[in-house]
């Protein structure tokens, strides 16, 4: 069991005079009305840090809490190598299925968490992000300097980051280019969900075939642009998901159906695909050098002799 968690939310005016079971049922439709209403009886729900009722009709700038008591994570591989650390900088190698940040169930069983446990005076902060079932490079700064130049050279998309991916056989040519903008789709659990839209985000996806054979194609995929699973949404724009995406299908949409083997709709977070961040180049914030880092991939995203 975990220590629990407390979600917190601020009330802006576009939810001002809606009641406190209408905002949580409404707003996190995971749970059904029933269960929020359980929960708000139970004094797990507080508005102001203070108790409150179902029906009270909430204000601008007002706080709610959620306080969810402990649960069972689900078990996940909590260890990770550390590939580079120095007093600015942290790069660990993430294995598929552990989560970087708390959500969707995950709290202690997080990359972030276990990090807390090793550095309690000062956490590293992750740079970017990598999905759930994504391994690989994972960049964490441990000073301000360090934050503060890294988020730099990503708004300046001067940190290039490459992936393994794999999806099945194509025609697809040696090297190509995908700029598919990438935004907001409703969604049934989650309120929205990131997909290829005609307008949004602007996305830029460097794609490079490295081996093929009769079942599946081997890519390097980079990119300068780091939006919401930006490769699945690409690959699966272009025709070819990734192999195994539980989520994403031709087109860059998302499935919304219930899946006949889990009986839930998937989500983001659902692991399976084949992706691996495989090369990160950057700029050292502090030696101002630049530093290449490499992390080796599991079996299937490695090429004949690799």
């Amino acid at each position: 069991m975990n220590h629990g968690w407390i979600y917190h939310d601020r009330i802006d005016r576009s939810t001002a005079g809606v009641t406190v079971l209408h905002y949580y049922s409404q707003r996190y439709a995971h749970s059904t009305v029933q269960e929020w209403q359980a929960r708000i009886e139970q004094g797990q729900v507080r508005l102001n840090d203070r108790p409150v009722t179902a029906e009270t009709r909430l204000q601008p700038g007002q706080r709610l809490s959620y306080h969810r008591p402990p649960w069972q994570e689900p078990t996940v591989p909590l260890d990770f190598e550390i590939l580079y650390e120095d007093a600015d900088l942290l790069v660990v190698a993430k294995p598929s299925e552990l989560p970087v940040l708390p959500g969707g169930g995950f709290v202690e069983h997080t990359v972030l968490w276990q990090l807390q446990q090793r550095y309690p005076d000062q956490t590293p902060v992750p740079i970017h992000r990598l999905g759930r079932g994504t391994s690989g490079l994972l960049l964490l700064a441990r000073s301000p300097l360090a934050k503060t130049h890294l988020s730099q050279q990503l708004r300046d998309r001067t940190l290039r980051k490459t992936y393994r991916a794999l999806i099945a056989a194509s025609a697809l040519p040696d090297r190509l280019i995908v700029n598919q903008a990438i935004g907001k789709l409703p969604h049934p659990t989650l309120g929205y969900i990131y997909a290829a839209t005609e307008s949004g985000f602007d996305a830029h996806s460097e794609i490079e075939v490295i081996q093929r054979d009769r079942t599946s194609t081997l890519l390097n995929v980079t990119i300068l642009t780091g939006r919401p699973h930006q490769i699945r949404i690409h690959l699966s724009a272009i025709g070819y998901p990734l192999l195994g995406d539980p989520l994403y299908t031709v087109g860059g949409i998302p499935r919304l159906e219930t899946n006949p083997i889990t009986h839930k709709i998937p989500v983001p977070g659902d692991c399976g695909y084949a992706l691996h961040a495989y090369q990160l180049e950057f700029v050292h914030p502090r030696s101002q050098q630049p530093l290449h880092l490499t992390c080796i991939p599991p079996v299937p995203l490695r090429k004949t002799g690799e």
